[in-house]
């Protein structure tokens, strides 16, 4: 339902579980300037357009992330130093944590991780192809992206189901209900102190503890003892940065790629002629990745707050004031995708913003969600795999993850 505004209304989680509500956002995107979006604390200004999004993303000294948060809704001042992450950081706060952990992540770091990628990848592939049909989020989008991260940070994969069940708490902790107590996993911390509003955030806290504190004794060569370890110029982090950037990197390192590839072979196995393109010429093989990125939008939103007066689209927006980044509208923008509402493996310009629009809060991860990705798509070619899907996906209802939490799919190969 449209707010007493008149404007499309895009914050109700429930929209999403028949899909993101493009239509309204092609509304928004119509309308001249930025559209005002009330909010249950007053509002927001919603950036819907491509360029206007990486002009805000660009520009992080005008369009804070450590004003009062990401989320949609505020926080106290204490709530925001308890759950400040990442990417709640502005400048020098977010330089020098992101020099901290970046390594770990570059090109050439995140290469030598394929095999593991591509050894889980076929395991859980070759599985699936055994059974015929299965839920494809449960059996290979989920399972590919948790093993993976988890690898890499020197965590046992005898817990990926535990921290998954923890990932999928925390989406839900996005939505306008929440299945959990407030006191499940032994939470005594009050809900608004926790990212996400989650007891699973408490849960994930004291396993992130759990880890760093075998690391600390038993230095390994994972990124759990980098974190640990991690130095700049004598500064390491401390106690609350570490569990934050622990939160962030199973919960990102698993839920974004999982979403993408959940998305991914929805839109392989409904958009068959496209599929078989990427058959007949494997060299399609990276820009369909970039179109499964880009159709998912796996992070649908986040939001910045405004450090001083200013102007974006000829609207003037004041100091303190909520400007909120919809990437899954931006990817959709007609002024800079030919047939944006096509999936087209074989798209030649594809500037998607699937990974933020630029600027210093560009995803860490986005190499490793790339690899996996691709991984995925070659192992699927090697096996002539055709995807048929046997259900409607069950989605998640939340407006800030694109997650869908179960899809079943028939598998033939040839």
């Amino acid at each position: 339902m449209d707010d007493k505004t008149g404007q499309p209304n895009v914050t109700d989680g429930e929209l999403y579980l028949s899909g993101i509500p493009h239509d309204r956002f092609t509304e928004m995107r119509a309308t001249p300037g930025l559209v005002w979006h009330p909010y249950s604390d007053g509002g927001f200004w919603a950036v819907t357009r491509h360029g206007d999004v990486k002009t805000v993303s660009k520009n992080a000294d005008t369009y804070s992330s450590a004003i009062r948060h990401t989320n949609l809704w505020d926080l106290e001042a204490d709530a925001l130093d308890a759950r400040r992450s990442l990417i709640d950081t502005d400048a020098p706060d977010h330089t020098r944590l992101r020099r901290l952990i970046a390594t770990s992540f570059t090109p050439k770091n995140i290469r030598r991780w394929e095999n593991t990628v591509r050894q889980i990848a076929v395991t859980l592939l070759d599985a699936f192809i055994e059974k015929g049909r299965g839920d494809w989020v449960a059996e290979v989008a989920a399972p590919l992206p948790i093993q993976v991260i988890l690898t890499m940070m020197g965590v046992p994969l005898e817990d990926a189901d535990y921290l998954v069940e923890l990932s999928n708490f925390l989406v839900e902790g996005t939505g306008e209900q929440q299945s959990l107590p407030a006191d499940a996993f032994g939470n005594t911390t009050e809900l608004g102190l926790l990212p996400f509003n989650s007891p699973a955030s408490h849960a994930l806290f004291e396993y992130g503890e759990k880890i760093g504190e075998l690391r600390r004794k038993d230095p390994q060569d994972d990124l759990v003892t980098s974190l640990v370890q991690a130095e700049e110029q004598g500064d390491r982090l401390n106690g609350v940065e570490y569990r934050n950037l622990f939160h962030l990197l199973i919960f990102a390192g698993n839920e974004t790629t999982r979403t993408a590839l959940s998305h991914g072979a929805v839109a392989l196995a409904d958009f068959g002629d496209q599929w078989q393109r990427v058959l007949d010429d494997p060299a399609l093989i990276e820009q369909a990745s970039e179109e499964i990125l880009r159709w998912s939008t796996p992070v649908l939103h986040m939001r910045r707050t405004t450090s001083k007066p200013t102007t974006l689209a000829g609207t003037e927006i004041g100091p303190g004031q909520k400007v909120v980044l919809w990437y899954a509208s931006a990817n959709r923008d007609e002024d800079v995708f030919t047939a944006p509402t096509k999936f087209d493996v074989g798209r030649q310009d594809n500037p998607h913003v699937a990974f933020g629009g630029g600027g210093p809060h560009t995803c860490l991860g986005a190499f490793l969600a790339r690899l996996e990705v691709n991984v995925l798509l070659e192992e699927m070619v090697k096996r002539n795999i055709r995807l048929t899907r046997m259900s409607d996906p069950r989605r998640t209802p939340s407006n800030f993850v694109h997650g869908i939490l179960e899809v079943e799919m028939k598998v033939e190969h040839r």
